[in-house]
């Protein structure tokens, strides 16, 4: 990592933090098959940590890719009031890569629409996807990625399930409401500290956001302070969470489209899904021993 005025031992974590996100990027692309052999990829780069960490990092590893795939840098300006316009275009133009600012005033929209004190996400999210997908298909991209992390992910775990009645996260790859295209999500191993970590290291050119991240009265704040304070008080909690959304067990849930109750029968042989609800004290120790 070429991080500018960093001693050697901060360089050496540095470098170490570069390869621990490299290797969850990997993996996570590898575990959901998310980059494929000639794919264009759309990344999405907002000017904040999260999306310069994904840019960054996919950079990286298409160097030394064992397939070709190209990346195209993709921002939506929304015209927000002070929103520094020539950040972005100067830092993608330092790295030579392929990119486009897309001008769309959706602020005067959502400011228009959202009554004053209102959450502005829901309208605000909407309308940027929108822009998105018609930028994706324009440019003819095959992917489109988003720098969604893995705190993103069980806050909107969270999100749904105290707030929305349903068992809904953030999938690491999906098909876009459209039909039309493939997002992924590259960074849903990696914790948000890290990439808090890489780009203070990276000295990205990080842009505050004062739109819907700005608003104080967010319930994703509070469900991101709920994870933190159970994460102090019981290292390990999230990390636990986060695998049981990887090992889903159907026939233990109550969704009757999920799982065929109703069929569900006795054939005198061992049942693989059976009678346990909850697994033993044992296996509960080998489980935290594996993390």
């Amino acid at each position: 990592m070429n991080a500018p005025d960093l001693k050697p031992k901060q360089l050496y974590a540095a470098n170490k933090l570069a390869k621990r996100l490299r290797r969850q990027v990997g993996a996570a692309i590898a575990d959901y098959d998310m980059i494929r052999a000639g794919d264009r990829v759309m990344v999405c780069v907002s000017g904040g940590k999260d999306s310069y960490g994904l840019l960054d990092v996919l950079l990286r590893l298409r160097a030394k890719a064992p397939v070709a795939f190209e990346i195209v840098a993709v921002n939506l300006d929304q015209r927000h009031p002070g929103y520094p316009e020539h950040v972005l275009p100067g830092y993608l133009a330092s790295l030579g890569v392929p990119y486009r600012i897309e001008v769309q005033d959706t602020y005067a929209v959502v400011k228009r629409v959202i009554p004053e004190g209102r959450t502005m996400c829901s309208l605000c999210s909407r309308l940027r996807r929108g822009v998105l997908y018609r930028v994706a298909k324009e440019i003819g991209a095959t992917k489109i990625a988003l720098g969604h992390h893995r705190g993103d992910i069980l806050e909107t775990f969270f999100l749904n399930l105290f707030f929305g009645g349903k068992l809904k996260a953030m999938p690491a790859k999906l098909v876009s409401d459209d039909g039309a295209h493939i997002v992924i999500r590259p960074l849903a191993y990696v914790e948000e500290d890290d990439l808090a970590a890489y780009a203070e290291a990276r000295q990205f050119p990080i842009i505050p956001c004062d739109l819907c991240g700005s608003q104080p009265t967010l319930q994703r704040k509070q469900i991101k302070q709920l994870l933190h304070e159970w994460e102090k008080r019981h290292p390990g909690r999230v990390e636990t969470i986060f695998r049981s959304l990887q090992n889903v067990r159907s026939s233990h849930l109550l969704d009757r489209e999920l799982f065929d109750f109703a069929r569900l029968a006795a054939i005198g042989t061992p049942f693989q899904d059976g009678d346990k609800a909850f697994d033993s004290e044992e296996e509960f120790s080998t489980f935290s021993e594996q993390k």
